[in-house]
């Protein structure tokens, strides 16, 4: 299946920001947590799960949630089964509000070692592949994370992002590698040296059209990704907040012309499910008027 020229255009050259809707039963408590649910106003994974379905339909719903201003959205799996309003939602993603739909594929990490957390192994990545494109979705995003600048361990993980990239264009999608950096690290700069020579060796070894993107952890030099952007092999270098404030985030995307955010507990930052309507969509309009601003910078 041939890409969506019209969703890469978008994804290429549109002006605002890629927002991270991926959340996973791991990670799910805690963002319903700061979304004002706790633990016992559900019961099992399926009340949970329902209720953080409805406060992705909330976000995905409200006012400022379109391609004026967020270009991109990355679903979990169960997202992507779900619908909105009885519409599939990576169709009501693109049909009803402009905004291009990704799907997080990864199933978690494995151990810390090296100094590094790669990818655990995902045996039926080819029929999660083929039930992507089905249902619409243009792209893909898996994460590990790099904790110390191990020069082994990062060209590890950034040899297992460009495997897992290759099967994914091979279906037709276009893959998010997202070599996290922890912010917190304590020689995260170096780190993320080794990263950016590592992403650029593997970037010419790529095919001519064979397109990727790439979603990094701000830098702590400014501009330290500019080249890994220029690549004729990438379509856009977005930034992860991990961890850092929605303003803090900002701030420091802001210095990086060659990214522009995927943002998501600063997306969701300040939301609570007690909110009326309006006060929700004036706190989240709010977040996404930061986001863009810093992604346009």
């Amino acid at each position: 299946m041939a890409i969506n020229n019209a969703q890469k255009t978008q994804i290429e050259s549109g002006k605002g920001f890629i927002a991270a809707l991926d959340q996973s039963g791991g990670s799910t408590p805690k963002a319903l947590a700061l979304y004002g649910v706790q633990p016992s106003d559900y019961s099992g994974d399926a009340e949970m799960f329902q209720a953080m379905h409805d406060m992705r339909a909330r976000i995905i719903l409200a006012d400022d949630f379109t391609s004026a201003k967020v270009i991109g959205a990355i679903l979990f799996e169960r997202t992507m089964d779900d619908t909105i309003n009885g519409k599939p939602v990576a169709q009501l993603l693109w049909e009803d509000r402009g905004v291009v739909p990704f799907l997080k594929i990864d199933k978690g990490l494995e151990e810390i070692a090296d100094g590094v957390q790669l990818l655990k192994p995902m045996p039926e990545l080819d029929s999660l592949l083929a039930r992507a494109v089905a249902a619409g979705i243009f792209g893909t995003k898996e994460r590990s994370v790099i904790h110390e600048a191990d020069a082994g361990g990062i060209d590890a993980v950034v040899a297992q992002q460009f495997e897992v990239a290759k099967q994914v264009c091979n279906a037709g999608l276009v893959p998010i590698l997202e070599p996290e950096v922890n912010i917190h690290s304590k020689t995260k700069a170096a780190a993320e040296d080794l990263l950016r020579d590592a992403l650029l060796k593997h970037l010419d070894q790529l095919p001519a059209g064979e397109m990727v993107m790439l979603k990094l952890t701000i830098p702590d030099v400014p501009g330290q990704y500019d080249e890994v952007a220029q690549h004729a092999n990438v379509l856009r270098v977005v930034a992860l907040s991990g961890g850092y404030s929605t303003d803090e985030a900002s701030a420091k995307l802001s210095q990086n012309s060659s990214m522009i955010a995927s943002f998501s507990r600063a997306l969701t930052e300040g939301l609570n499910v007690s909110m009326s309507d309006a006060e929700f969509n004036a706190a989240l309009s709010g977040n996404i008027n930061k986001i863009y601003a810093a992604s346009v910078a």
